[in-house]
């Protein structure tokens, strides 16, 4: 019984070469054709080559937005912004009108029209020369504004000449003048004399103008070249000593208005202080009948006070 059931056995567990590659061969297809009923419902999608973990899984999916933006994007109103000086913040209710920012235009152009260059001339002979050293390179800011052929180096090394003077040195030390006034005589009548802001005459005093350092709303600063200040100043007074002798008498005369002055606030004070003295005296005389009478009244002997005040 054994000997014929062990090849039963083993004839049972053994498969032949050829059927195992049918079973092999039917997965295969069974395994294929289910995937492509599925690309065909759509219902899955190819398999990216790339493994996924944990890190990169949502690495391809969009980033969130900020719920507090609205729109795509940020809309800005360049026509309303205006330029804060440095990048400070401008206050909404502020002063800065519009007439301010209208009159600072006018002064930067003012500016960028003094400070254009011309080209250079390609040939040598047609271009201007410095007046001490003779250099193509010239200052052609000094060349517009002050009609001054100088080149950077000359005007540098000689600060005695081309210098420039602000305003107030102008009418400090060269006693000049900045604004207009007229001056009417009694005799003959009618006859008025009306003297001409110097500084502001372009013509005999050329200035440049820069921007305030004080504050940018200001009126433009005027700069003035020393050697022309001086020279016209000498011409009005006569000289360097019709300059210092016409500083000497100004500086007199303020000494001496500062010191009547002084004599007179002190006058003054000497004057209230004896009036104050005698009015004191006044009212201590013209109080003691009333005192003298109050204490009549206090002890009902109203005509007897009356004639010992009298």
């Amino acid at each position: 019984m054994s000997s014929t059931s062990e090849p039963a056995v083993a004839s049972g567990s053994k498969i032949s070469v050829s059927t195992q590659k049918d079973i092999e061969l039917n997965r295969l297809k069974a395994k294929a054709k289910l995937r492509a009923q599925a690309e065909s419902e759509g219902k899955i999608a190819p398999i990216s080559p790339k493994k996924k973990t944990p890190n990169n899984k949502d690495s391809d999916a969009p980033l969130k937005r900020d719920s507090r933006l609205m729109g795509r994007y940020l809309d800005y109103d360049l026509s309303k912004m205006v330029n804060s000086k440095g990048g400070f913040l401008v206050e909404e209710k502020s002063n800065y009108d519009e007439e301010t920012r209208r009159k600072e235009k006018e002064r930067e152009l003012q500016r960028l029209k003094q400070s254009f260059d011309p080209p250079v001339h390609i040939e040598k002979e047609k271009n201007p020369l410095c007046a001490d050293c003779g250099s193509v390179d010239i200052d052609h800011q000094f060349k517009k504004v002050f009609r001054i052929n100088v080149c950077n180096t000359c005007k540098n090394e000689t600060p005695e000449k081309y210098s420039l003077l602000t305003k107030t040195e102008c009418k400090q030390d060269y006693l000049l003048t900045d604004r207009r006034f007229s001056l009417t005589y009694s005799r003959p009548i009618g006859l008025t004399n009306t003297i001409a802001a110097e500084l502001r005459d372009e013509e005999a005093m050329p200035h440049l103008l820069k921007a305030n350092p004080h504050k940018s709303t200001w009126n433009n600063m005027m700069l003035f070249v020393r050697f022309q200040v001086e020279e016209f100043a000498f011409k009005k007074w006569g000289g360097p000593e019709g300059l210092d002798a016409e500083w000497e008498r100004r500086m007199t005369e303020k000494r001496s208005k500062r010191s009547k002055k002084f004599e007179d606030g002190l006058k003054d004070l000497r004057r209230k202080t004896r009036e104050s003295g005698w009015q004191n005296a006044r009212q201590k005389s013209m109080f003691t009948p009333m005192v003298l009478l109050t204490q009549a009244r206090a002890f009902r002997d109203v005509p007897s006070a009356v004639l010992r005040w009298r």
